[in-house]
């Protein structure tokens, strides 16, 4: 490679180096503390109107990470590009007004093991809201965000374990899946059916093809929160793995729109995405959307990107011509 493009590689090392960093930071804080910010302490920091909610939440954070703006240009640029952006203040309405918030009723459900109820977010609880972003420098900030007050979301527990939430990054992450939604839908994992949910409320969905392995899921949606939709007839219930049925039955199906949420989160996500990916040309008529999408593309990338390196540094396989090859090829998921 020139001159230039070890200069642009450099530039890309800095901002995968960023991208870690910052992800390691909010992971031990969401994993350790993420009860850390009070509302004793926001009120403390906003009293004499010098500081915002938001500009107090973030120097709180820079301050827990080890953050100072004196430290350096790394410190800086973490606090300005990626921490800063960050920070979201949410409005509670806009979850507890979502139809399905307001019209099915799980809490307080018990069926055997498993139990429905409402958990809690205690206020200025740190909690991932949305799918991360990703800048075309290949940046990544995470939209973290906080309520000022608590804020209540259904879940399901199976003996006193969590298994399945429905919080507000799983509302924001779905709603270009359910904006897209029309004619015949194909959904690979149920939950708590929020999508298929959303999606039979709309006149111009036809139907709604939930594909799910687990049959304890399927029995206690069947009874306790299908009864509650709507439209209850465009539903139908496939229990099926979701690969097995991508490759041997949706093809001959002609769906419109194919929504996949059969991960936990990106670590396990990303090799379901990239087989289900793989797939797509079975079903060249349907437009597939992917739940935290973003979320999963910067697993992969970051993947790539460490192969990459590991070519350049250790002289092994191929070589990079030029650095537009060298992204080309970190950017293929």
């Amino acid at each position: 490679m020139t001159d230039r493009d070890n200069a642009l590689f450099g530039h890309t090392e800095m901002i995968f180096r960023r991208n870690f960093r910052i992800t390691q930071l909010y992971a031990a804080y969401l994993d350790n503390c993420p009860e850390l910010i009070t509302s004793e302490m926001i009120e403390l920091l906003t009293e004499d109107g010098s500081l915002t909610v938001k500009e107090a939440i973030v120097a709180i954070l820079a301050e827990a990470f080890g953050l100072d703006v004196d430290n350096g240009a790394e410190d800086r640029a973490l606090i300005k590009d990626y921490l800063t952006p960050s920070v979201r203040i949410l409005d509670p309405k806009k979850y507890t007004e979502d139809p399905y918030y307001k019209n099915i009723r799980i809490s307080d459900l018990k069926d055997g093991a498993w139990e429905y109820r409402l958990e809690t977010y205690p206020a200025y609880r740190g909690v991932i809201c949305n799918d991360i972003e990703i800048y075309e420098d290949m940046k990544e900030v995470p939209p973290l965000g906080f309520f000022a007050e608590e804020f209540h979301f259904p879940a399901v527990l199976e003996d006193g374990n969590e298994w399945m939430t429905l919080t507000p990054v799983d509302l924001d992450t779905c709603e270009e899946a359910i904006a897209a939604a029309r004619g015949k839908v194909v959904t690979f994992g149920l939950g708590l059916g929020y999508y298929a949910y959303m999606c039979q409320r709309k006149p111009e969905v036809e139907s709604i093809t939930v594909v799910e392995k687990s049959p304890d899921i399927i029995r206690l949606f069947k009874e306790h929160i299908l009864p509650q939709f709507e439209h209850p007839e465009k539903v139908r219930l496939v229990e099926a793995d979701a690969f097995d049925y991508a490759e041997g039955v949706m093809p001959s199906e002609g769906f419109d729109i194919a929504f996949v949420d059969t991960w936990r989160d990106a670590s396990d996500g990303a090799p379901m995405y990239r087989r289900m990916k793989a797939l797509e040309h079975l079903s060249p008529n349907t437009s597939f959307y992917y739940w935290i999408e973003n979320f999963l593309i910067s697993r992969c990338r970051a993947e790539r990107y460490g192969a990459a390196k590991d070519i350049i540094e250790l002289g092994l396989g191929r070589n990079f011509s030029s650095y537009e090859e060298l992204i080309g090829f970190i950017k293929n998921v």
